[in-house]
């Protein structure tokens, strides 16, 4: 059985003039033009090939690979729109519809919009959608706190941006958790940071654990040693330029000077922190009183 709109592995049954025909099995043979041959191509070979439906409704095959496939989503950009809705580039000669029905606010041409793509159950032809959660679930039951997980930025909301986990659900990363510029379209690493009792996602960008912790705690120090000890990036300066230094947030880094500070290792100023030399920081003490050497 044949798959619209992902990548089959086809026989090839005969030559023609202008291409192959594939064994389509049930859907019957299925045309490879000759633009897309791989050299020396002969019936019986097997080839990888992505099935859809051309401009005449006819199934088509080709080994071009289109930016995203049924059940995937992506960011396109709008080509052209008309009176049944939008055309999307996707990397194949017939651009990929998006119904009027289908579009969460009415797309603009040249615009890019991330989508989620679907095989039409009536029509049996491939479209796509910018309603991604009624395609993408967005309740989870099996991710877990502090997970890592591959994000892309698709809406913008009053509460933070929403995001495709991994590419099957959506959840939320709040402005509160936002330390760089985001775009729509954009793909990055993120994390769970917890499912809510309504079994929704919350996101972040990164981990507040005790190794993240540790390993800002070391960057900080090596960019002093690397500056000869000082650096003017102190806990007022602006959030851009702290994750410009560090990629992290500016309440992250002002945490980390505190426990710095606080452990003798820096010295906070109103202009500038600076790393404090060997002979300034305090001897280590003992963990425990009880294994001092004690005097007879």
């Amino acid at each position: 059985m044949i798959n619209i709109g992902k990548i089959n592995h086809l026989e090839v049954v005969k030559s023609v003039d202008f291409g192959v025909y594939l064994d389509g099995e049930e859907a019957g043979e299925i045309l490879l033009p000759t633009r897309y041959l791989p050299a020396e191509c002969s019936p019986g070979d097997s080839l990888e090939v992505f099935i859809y439906r051309d401009s005449e409704d006819r199934l088509i095959a080709t080994t071009e690979t289109p930016y995203a496939m049924v059940d995937q989503c992506a960011c396109l950009k709008v080509v052209a729109i008309n009176r049944i809705g939008a055309f999307l580039d996707w990397g194949l000669p017939k651009d990929l519809l998006v119904p009027f029905s289908e579009q969460r606010k009415p797309m603009e041409v040249g615009n890019s919009y991330v989508v989620f793509l679907y095989l039409d159950g009536e029509t049996d032809r491939i479209a796509a959608s910018t309603r991604l959660s009624d395609h993408l679930s967005e309740k989870s039951f099996y991710f877990k706190p502090q997970q890592a997980v591959d994000l892309l930025i698709s809406n913008r909301t009053d509460m933070g941006y929403q995001a495709v986990v991994d590419g099957t659900h959506l959840g939320l990363i709040y402005n509160n958790e936002i330390f760089q510029p985001l775009r729509i379209g954009q793909k990055l690493r993120g994390y769970i940071k917890q499912i809510r009792p309504d079994q929704k996602i919350d996101l972040c960008l990164q981990l507040d654990d005790q190794s993240t912790r540790n390993a800002l705690a070391s960057q900080i120090l090596d960019y002093l040693r690397a500056h000869d000890g000082t650096t003017t990036l102190t806990d007022k300066s602006p959030p851009e330029a702290i994750y410009k230094a560090f990629g992290v947030s500016k309440k992250k880094y002002k945490k980390e000077l505190g426990g710095l500070y606080r452990s003798k290792r820096i010295r906070i100023e109103k202009q500038k922190i600076t790393l404090l030399s060997h002979s300034e920081e305090p001897p280590e003490e003992p963990s425990s009183p009880w294994r001092q050497d004690k005097k007879p």
